[in-house]
């Protein structure tokens, strides 16, 4: 639960936010010392919201922001931005190696519009790097009868076996969605 005083900061933060003041930035970007670790990226989203920030403030934010500040923005695109035009910040975010940030990426607004291939890619990279596959948003709907992720994931699984390597435990989760239904 938030404190008073950060409560307090807060209600003050989302009121320069929705007034476009030049102080709901750097509100934006001073939201963790305030608010907590804990507290930040809802926190931020919330600043992000209240101010109705576009494709273009996004993009300046993220890439001038720190991890947790590139996190927030990526949280917000579901709620902000409608099309594809925010794609390349989700692009850069899953090419990086922060598992906070790549997973981030995954979300709601990735599944909307990420490339199957890209996405494809995306979710081996999970299976690569660890992260939990949980955090695909729609996966269970984009993986359904996905015949070419079942080839990579059966690929990455005989490479990994041949490498006498063990096999993550969610690929045989992933590859099960892959089956093709009686729609498919």
């Amino acid at each position: 639960m938030m404190t008073d005083s950060a409560r307090a900061w807060l209600d003050e933060a989302l009121t320069a936010a929705t007034a476009h003041t030049a102080l709901w930035e750097l509100r934006f970007a001073s939201a963790g010392r305030h608010c907590g670790a804990e507290h930040a990226d809802s926190a931020r989203v919330l600043l992000l919201k209240a101010a109705h920030a576009d494709t273009a403030v996004l993009t300046r934010l993220y890439h001038q922001g720190s991890t947790a500040e590139r996190r927030a923005v990526l949280l917000a695109l579901p709620s902000l931005v409608s099309g594809p035009e925010a794609l390349p910040l989700i692009e850069d975010a899953l090419r990086t190696n922060d598992t906070t940030l790549f997973s981030a990426a995954l979300g709601p607004y990735a599944a909307s519009h990420l490339a199957p291939h890209s996405w494809r890619h995306a979710v081996l990279k999970c299976l690569f790097t660890g992260v939990p596959v949980d955090v695909v948003a729609g996966l269970s709907h984009r993986a359904r009868g996905d015949r070419e992720l079942a080839r990579m994931l059966t690929d990455y699984a005989a490479e990994r076996t041949a490498a006498d390597r063990p096999v993550p435990a969610d690929l045989d989760r992933v590859l099960a969605l892959t089956a093709p239904t009686e729609e498919s």
